[in-house]
């Protein structure tokens, strides 16, 4: 490979970008900034019907919140039509494609005919042109699809980059059609004329368009265009051992920053499902970006872990700046229906709490009995809030009005109460724990009450 690495992501605007095409688009991206290339977004939208301005916007959320910044984009196909009109003239002109009168029952009762006859179903070449063949006549009325003449005979063949030599007999497809009767052209068709214009040198893709390649390679050899080399990536399982698709179990990028994960954590999970370097388990996007040289890509599903993707949100939430942190718990709190405001005391909060949780949204629960009233269960304030108890909740609530309020203090005030009433700690800070924060299990309890303000403390222990 002798020109400028180039490589694209090319989602349509047909649903939300979801995971597989989100780790495709991470590879692109890696593997041109691994080369000092570049990387461009195309939005493939001549599915007219089903494209929408919503899934545009939510595509380009996405990667916007995965940090796969672009070169070139987005570049939309809806703007591109006179070029590929341009083209399929030339290929008219050229003899490489051809117009077709079939009309829809035509072709539905040429492929019945063909599974009667146990013949494998395709289009059979009757408006071909071919040397000495009479053609039908056009019949009145009926628009014609435009399609690719696809070479008779032969093999295509290329090297793929993840699956190794692949080899399909061109008597297996047959002329495709590359222009539809609305005069819009199709998918395989227009994928190669941006292919080749933008100059791209790499395709990485999911392995369900193996079956599109042969096409388009003839198409490219047909333009006269120079091959990018392809890697197909075998697709993603759910945990039913489904592939996880917009139809099956697929759950969008940006629903994930809903649930509380960073976008480091998706780009190092979604980067080892289907690649890896070594045992490396976790690594920054600095460190993808100087391993991913395109080898070591798995020929085998990967299969989705939820606990693994947890797993790896945790160990990025316990490196992240407590101020980072805290700007992401204002807005999974506000969709508690909690206000909160960033700043000092926020960001103790989540420097607290923040190895407990796997999540934002965790860590933001935790938070929440900071500005919002709690309601301990009856089981807790039964088990934990006994008549023997009761009194030493009453003295500590003395004492802590009358202490400067901070840790020390507190513990302070704690370890005297425990004496006065000849009670153990575990007694006494559970008690506490479930009247102020609503559950008996937390961080250390000095450490817990020391963010709330004092007097919040001491209403919430009045309840005892």
């Amino acid at each position: 490979m002798t020109r400028k690495v180039r490589t694209r992501i090319a989602p349509s605007p047909t649903g939300f970008l979801h995971l597989g095409t989100a780790r495709t688009a991470l590879y692109s991206w890696a593997y041109a900034r691994h080369y000092g290339g570049e990387f461009v977004l195309r939005v493939e939208d001549t599915d007219v019907a089903r494209s929408t301005q919503d899934s545009v916007d939510q595509i380009l959320a996405s990667m916007h919140w995965l940090g796969l910044d672009y070169d070139e984009g987005p570049i939309y196909q809806m703007q591109r039509l006179d070029r590929y009109r341009a083209v399929i003239g030339q290929m008219l002109a050229a003899g490489t494609a051809y117009h077709c009168y079939c009309t829809p029952d035509e072709l539905t009762a040429m492929r019945e005919a063909q599974k009667e006859r146990g013949e494998k179903t395709h289009y059979d070449g009757r408006w071909r042109p071919e040397p000495g063949k009479v053609l039908p006549p056009v019949p009145q009325g009926v628009p014609p699809v435009v399609r690719f003449r696809n070479p008779p005979g032969g093999d295509v063949s290329w090297d793929d980059l993840v699956k190794g030599r692949i080899t399909i007999n061109n008597r297996e497809i047959d002329d495709l059609i590359i222009v539809r009767p609305d005069g819009v052209p199709t998918y395989n068709f227009c994928v190669v004329v941006d292919d080749w214009d933008m100059a791209i040198t790499h395709v990485f893709r999911g392995d369900e368009h193996v079956n599109n390649t042969p096409w388009q390679i003839n198409i490219f050899n047909a333009l006269g265009a120079p091959l990018p080399l392809f890697g197909h990536v075998p697709v993603i399982l759910g945990d039913d051992g489904q592939k996880l698709s917009k139809r099956r179990g697929a759950v969008s990028v940006t629903a994930y920053e809903e649930a509380g994960f960073l976008p480091e954590a998706m780009l190092n999970y979604l980067a080892r499902l289907g690649w890896s370097h070594g045992d490396e388990e976790l690594f920054s996007r600095d460190q993808l970006v100087q391993w991913f040289d395109g080898q070591h890509l798995s020929k085998s599903p990967a299969q989705w872990d939820a606990a693994k993707l947890a797993w790896v949100n945790a160990h990025y939430i316990k490196q992240t700046d407590a101020a980072v942190l805290a700007t992401l718990v204002v807005a999974q709190l506000k969709r508690l229906g909690i206000e909160a405001t960033a700043g000092d005391s926020l960001n103790r909060m989540c420097a607290l709490y923040r190895d407990r949780c796997a999540t934002t949204v965790e860590l933001a629960q935790w938070l929440a009995m900071y500005f919002a009233p709690v309601n301990p269960s009856a089981e807790d304030l039964a088990a934990h809030v006994t008549d023997a108890v009761r009194p030493a909740v009453a003295t500590l609530r003395d004492k802590f009005a009358g202490i400067e309020w901070n840790k020390p203090s507190i513990a302070a005030a704690i370890k005297e109460t425990l004496a006065a009433h000849a009670l153990k700690m575990p007694q006494l800070a559970h008690a506490v724990r479930v009247l102020v924060c609503g559950r008996a299990q937390t961080p250390s309890v000095d450490a817990v009450l020391e963010l709330f303000p004092r007097d919040a403390v001491i209403a919430r222990l009045q309840s005892a």
